[in-house]
């Protein structure tokens, strides 16, 4: 039996599973003989997956132990209902301070799951649920694997900035071959997590087998069984020759080069280096270097931002800071959408969807009305057309769905939104409009992105029902929520709006009514520094690349061609008239908006992006050019600075919400933990504030 690991000084009390063996009859099946299953099981319900911290692999270690000593025919592992295993507890990872204890983690994991690949008795996995991370590779280590037909299945490492550590990127290329290998371990996990469904998992080779789970554990048994008997026969290729080796690291490659903007990220660029080795390396060679390889990456301070996100992430789901009593929340029965454009559209599918009742669209004309209705119908039909919903579903909510041109139809919504043009004075007007129709509890909520809620609500009998509900384009798979309170909105309004939010499945922070709120805030004033550089002779292509190395999702001017000038200009004026001279108004983009031109980039002809001479033509030259390392050093420093003033003004409470902000919102990666760990590592937030935002250890290691 392997000794159990102890965990560090204040690391959090593992939630042990427990592995635990049984004898299953085999005879009526058609095999004569006993299989011994192992069950792993953490005493909680499927809200709390089974997860493998030391004392966890231990159990199973000496249920193996076990089940080898009852002499079966065949021995299988299985999980709790609904649940196999979540992967490895990763909460302790963030208290280690030892190379040597990140090390001994990696080999406690391979030690006893190789046990299941390397023992004369057949082994199999009955994967009945959930299987994430090592959760899959319990399964990837037996000689044989189903799967229940509801299960999701993953190998998320590198999302997390890790590898498959406990035999995954190993096993996986030699089981499935070096192209579908990639697919799961690399395109997948850097594709926000994307988990494998039963039958894509069937498809890959990944899994032998799927049965429905009414009767999983029945027809897994009998797979067994007949695998036993030799009536059911599994081959097994040898890919070691396979000709599709050097493209599938290249496709891995460029897709790790895309997901980062072309820096060199550790954790994808190891797991790639671990599956080219699994070409021809031994299992125990491979598994050695899998331990080096994630010893070395969890004494990383990248891992360590990715920690703090991830868990940031899921902490921030389920709680929102700073939110006022649930119970003082009013009950929603009827949504109003202001405008049926592209954006309130979007917001109206959303809703309809999420909340199931009547939403009402009006705009300036009935055909304008008219207009969104349909599209909000079409993609109804279009997720029907998609199998994600069925064709009742689809009816009943466009039904839901109605458009106007009389603002009359508000009456009766208990939650209005208004996505109408960027202009004050319009929105003041509608909100004025919106009262004598609506009653005095109505939410009156606004998805400006700089403009003053506060001034919105100016000269209303009842400002306290108005507040800023911010969402980030697209608004169906961008997650984060920006609830902004003014100085009059109260707790019930509030509390309203997030539990909307709530039900709209989007992770909210609430922040003060200041201009920009928190990401448009930051990304403006990083984005200024950029247009600043080049308005003051820099190079594009030198201003453009100069971030490349940090990993940023796009490049300052891909993002511009993204949002379009024409926002980001009017959000810059905004900031400028409120927030003063550090957010200035680039002449270029001036030119550019005046003359109608919405990229720095274009497309050739041979497929390869380019700078637009349309832009660079309109470029303000000065006559003081910046190196890449001074552009790099402004922006960075800008953005530490413009986060210092934001939690002295008291926008948000904590740094935390401004990390979750730039990752949600923003897009920014795991590995910089939102963006204040990586000011925090580079010495730039004690150059600009005198001091970190997070204490050493939180999103680092604690050296």
């Amino acid at each position: 039996m392997t000794t159990p690991l102890v965990l560090p000084e204040g690391a959090p009390d593992e939630v042990i599973t427990v592995a635990k063996v049984r004898d299953v009859d085999l005879t009526p099946f058609g095999f004569k003989g006993t299989l011994a299953l192992i069950t792993m099981d953490n005493g909680l319900d499927h809200t709390r997956p089974n997860t493998l911290g030391p004392q966890s692999v231990a159990s199973l270690d000496a249920a193996i132990t076990e089940a080898i000593s009852r002499k079966p025919a065949a021995i299988a592992v299985t999980g709790k209902p609904f649940i196999f295993a979540a992967g490895a507890d990763l909460s302790a990872m963030s208290f280690l301070t030892d190379r040597s204890q990140a090390l001994a983690i990696g080999k406690l994991g391979h030690d006893v799951f190789r046990r299941l690949g390397e023992i004369d008795i057949p082994t199999f996995a009955f994967i009945n649920g959930l299987a994430l991370g090592g959760g899959l590779e319990i399964g990837l280590h037996s000689k044989y694997r189903t799967l229940a037909s509801t299960a999701f299945t993953a190998l998320p490492e590198v999302f997390l900035g890790l590898v498959p550590g406990w035999g995954g990127a190993t096993l996986l290329p030699k089981l499935i071959g070096p192209e579908k290998a990639v697919q799961v371990i690399i395109l997948n996990s850097l594709n926000n997590n994307t988990m494998m469904k039963a039958k894509d998992a069937l498809a890959l080779g990944v899994v032998d087998a799927v049965y429905e789970p009414a009767d999983f554990l029945e027809k897994s048994v009998g797979f067994a069984a007949s695998v036993l008997a030799g009536t059911t026969k599994i081959e097994r290729k040898d890919y070691s020759n396979d000709p599709a080796w050097d493209a599938a690291l290249a496709t891995g490659k460029a897709a790790a080069a895309k997901k980062f903007g072309g820096a060199d990220i550790a954790s994808p660029r190891k797991a790639l280096e671990l599956i080219a080795a699994a070409r021809t390396c031994t299992n125990g060679e491979g598994f050695d270097a899998e331990d080096q390889v994630l010893a070395d990456l969890v004494m990383s301070d990248p891992l360590r931002a990715s920690l703090y996100a991830f868990n940031l992430i899921q902490k921030k789901r389920k709680k929102v800071e700073g939110a006022p009593k649930a119970n003082l929340a009013r009950k929603v029965t009827k949504v109003g959408v202001v405008g049926a454009g592209l954006m309130a559209s979007q917001l109206a599918l959303l809703l309809v969807r999420n909340l199931k009742c009547p939403v009402v669209m009006t705009d300036i004309d009935q055909e304008r009305a008219d207009k969104g209705v349909a599209w909000v119908r079409a993609e109804l039909a279009k997720l029907v057309e998609k199998k994600r919903m069925s064709a009742e579903s689809a009816a009943r909510l466009s039904a839901l769905v109605s458009g106007s041109a009389d603002k009359a139809v508000y009456a009766g919504c208990d939650f209005i939104i208004e996505a109408i043009f960027e202009e004050l004075t319009l929105k003041q007007e509608l909100f004025k409009t919106l009262e004598t129709i609506v009653s005095p509890e109505c939410v009156l909520a606004t998805n400006t992105s700089s403009l003053s809620v506060e001034r919105m609500s100016e000269g209303l009998k009842n400002p306290e029902r108005v507040v800023g509900f911010h969402f980030f384009n697209p608004v169906a798979v961008m997650p984060l929520l920006e609830v902004a309170r003014t100085s009059k909105t109260d707790d019930a309004t509030t509390a309203t709006a997030v539990e909307v939010g709530k039900n709209l499945k989007k992770t909210m922070i609430i922040c003060k009514d200041a201009p920009g709120f928190v990401v448009n805030r930051l990304l403006t004033r990083f984005m200024g520094e950029i247009t600043d550089a080049v308005d003051e002779g820099t190079d594009p292509a030198v201003a453009d690349n100069a971030m490349r190395s940090i990993g940023f999702p796009m490049s300052p001017f891909e993002l511009l061609g993204l949002v379009g000038p024409g926002v980001a200009l009017h959000v810059a004026e905004t900031l400028h008239e409120n927030l003063g001279p550090r957010y200035r108004i680039s002449p270029t983009m001036q030119a550019m908006v005046k003359e109608g031109v919405k990229t720095f980039y274009i497309k050739n002809e041979d497929g390869s992006f380019g700078a637009n001479p349309a832009a660079v033509a309109l470029i303000h030259k000065g006559n003081t050019p910046s190196t890449a390392e001074q552009v790099r050093e402004r922006a960075l420093k800008a953005l530490a600075e413009e986060a210092r003033m934001m939690l002295n003004e008291g926008v948000v409470s904590t740094p935390a919400e401004i990390d979750l902000c730039m990752l949600l919102g923003a897009g920014w990666p795991m590995h910089l933990g939102g963006i204040l760990p990586f000011l925090d590592r580079e010495g730039i937030s004690e150059a600009v504030g005198g001091q970190r935002f997070h204490a050493p250890g939180i999103a680092s290691v604690l050296k």
